[in-house]
């Protein structure tokens, strides 16, 4: 029988049976007798795919390559080999590539047109990291400025004492000894723009920023939610000048007291050691921090030298309003807008209710649009139907904030709170 016959026979007989290990080198033995390497290389390829061990496999594969094939052990009364040599690799060759202890890493790479990988990654497993970048945590460049933030000028103004005027005046900064850490908890309903404030900061210095949610940190194993916390701090420091923004941090350091779980008071010293530096410099890193209920925040963490700067965060005045209804309705097609109007209807509204609003406004439109078959602009028709129907969130918040602030103001924290609510004649 002719080798072509042969190799067409025992193909067909692998077809039947593709586990038969030995039928599959024999048939890659013969394929490179008859000068069909590259057929060779794919079964050999699937072999080694079954048996990575395989010590016959590994010798093909070399020799299919065109490597030099160190000569098996001598066996007494056995044949050599056939294809076999006596020419032995050179161990350079041998630890070459990216294989290092596994040739077959090198293999691998060389052939990955021709042989499929041993191992496939799943779809949720995340790409692998070398190197010094950053593991968990992203680190942004933000390009918002404090232009951009309607309104809160008291708040700006904190931020430009605590930390963006230092910044902008280095001599000035060594001259009266301040330091570039810091912290600052913005408090406040929830839609106010905590988050977009937090990364207009970065922006306005020219800083990184990097946030973090609970969710970013807990790890179901014991010690990975502190090593996880600690990777952040090291991101920021890595990048100072840097904005590390806490989101929902009540979520991340409750109060210890109320705190049932070991593990979460364990988590909750890691951040008060992380602030405090005891894990590494945290000079050029301005901790940011926000939640919607400050009352459930450990004391701990307002200390001088953390989070010891609270500023209230609260819903826009008619000035912000109407610059959010203009940013909102930009590319929107509007005609016969009474802004004032509506400025004056949406008192008590956060900035994600204006966007609301202005997004359910351009759906009324729509859908009469739709109806007759003609389309139309945005009118103050829709805006007057949409008023109706979109109410403030921010009053569930002014409720339960009216009550901390008459029996919870110990030492002063919420005086900014309490003159707010007077001045709204809600206390």
């Amino acid at each position: 029988m002719s080798s072509d016959a042969l190799i067409d026979s025992l193909s067909a007989a692998l077809d039947a049976r593709p586990d038969d290990l030995p039928l599959r080198l024999h048939l890659a033995t013969l394929l490179l007798d008859a000068g069909r390497g590259g057929e060779a290389i794919a079964q050999i390829g699937q072999a080694l795919a079954r048996d990575p061990g395989s010590d016959q496999a590994q010798a093909l594969m070399q020799r299919a390559l065109g490597a030099p094939v160190p000569p098996p052990t001598p066996t007494p009364g056995a044949a050599p080999a056939p294809g076999s040599g006596p020419a032995t690799r050179p161990p350079a060759q041998r630890a070459a590539g990216p294989a290092g202890d596994d040739p077959l890493a090198a293999y691998e790479q060389e052939l990955a047109d021709v042989v499929p990988p041993r191992f496939a990654r799943a779809d949720d497993e995340p790409d692998p990291v070398t190197g010094d970048h950053d593991r968990v945590y992203d680190v942004e460049t933000s390009t918002i400025r404090l232009a951009d933030v309607g309104g809160m000028s008291a708040v700006k103004e904190r931020l430009e004492l605590a930390f963006l005027g230092p910044l902008r005046n280095p001599q000035l900064r060594r001259m009266y000894g301040k330091s570039l850490r810091g912290g600052l908890m913005l408090y406040g309903p929830p839609g106010c723009g905590k988050t977009f404030l937090a990364r207009a900061v970065a922006g306005e210095m020219g800083a990184k920023f990097v946030s973090l949610s609970i969710v970013d940190v807990l790890d179901m194993w014991m010690g990975n939610s502190e090593r996880n916390l600690h990777e952040l701090f090291e991101a920021a420091r890595r990048n100072a000048p840097c904005v590390l923004f806490l989101d929902e941090v009540d979520a991340l350091g409750h109060k210890r007291s109320q705190v049932g779980s070991s593990s979460m008071r364990t988590l909750g010293n890691q951040l008060l050691a992380e602030l405090d530096g005891m894990e590494g410099n945290n000079e050029g890193v301005f901790v940011l921090a926000a939640t919607n209920t400050p009352w459930d925040v450990d004391p701990a963490l307002r200390r001088p030298g953390r989070l010891d700067r609270v500023v209230l965060v609260l819903p826009p005045d008619p000035e912000a309003r109407r610059a959010i209804l203009e940013y909102h309705l930009r590319e929107r097609p509007i005609a016969k807008i009474d802004l004032r109007k509506v400025v004056a209807a949406s008192e008590d509204y956060s900035g994600a209710d204006l966007a609301h609003l202005c997004e359910t406004a351009a759906e009324f439109a729509m859908a009469d649009s739709v109806r007759s078959g003609e389309v139309r602009m945005i009118e103050q028709r829709d805006f007057d139907r949409a008023l109706k129907e979109v109410r403030p969130s921010t009053r569930p918040w002014m409720a339960t904030a009216r009550n901390v602030a008459m029996f919870a103001n110990e030492g002063g924290v919420y005086d900014d709170l309490v003159a707010y609510l007077k001045k709204r004649k809600l206390l």
